[in-house]
């Protein structure tokens, strides 16, 4: 190993650690606020107000949480690629409106909480986040 290759390789170990550092320390932050009292209430409300607005829209809405059970069961990747990108993944949460619905029908994001409960929503995160 040259020289230069052991000083990329140092280079690279100590990125790794500062990114992974600044991570961790982002999570702990996170996981302080969001277990303030103050927070939990916040959440515990807007969540209240997604599923009731959820339930409200529901029985307009359900056809198309149908059509997308359905395209789900038959492997349907046309009709999947025509749903709105919009989820909270991380939530159990998929949109099952067509894509840009919120322009064209002016809907929330609509579709099933991961407990099975219609629920709407607005703005979306990747799953990744």
């Amino acid at each position: 190993m040259t020289e230069h290759d052991e000083g990329q390789r140092v280079r690279e170990a100590v990125r790794r650690h500062v990114r992974n550092s600044a991570f961790a320390e982002a999570e702990q932050v996170i996981s302080f606020l969001l277990s303030d009292p103050g927070v939990q209430e916040a959440r515990a409300q807007v969540e209240a107000a997604e599923t009731q607005l959820g339930i409200e829209l529901g029985s307009r809405l359900q056809p198309f949480q149908d059509r997308y059970d359905q395209a789900v069961r038959d492997g349907d990747a046309a009709l999947l690629t025509g749903i709105c990108p919009g989820k909270h993944g991380r939530w159990g949460r998929i949109c099952v409106l067509d894509d840009g619905h919120e322009t064209s029908m002016e809907e929330p994001h609509w579709g099933r909480n991961s407990e099975g409960r219609p629920i709407a929503w607005v703005g979306s995160t990747p799953d990744d986040w």
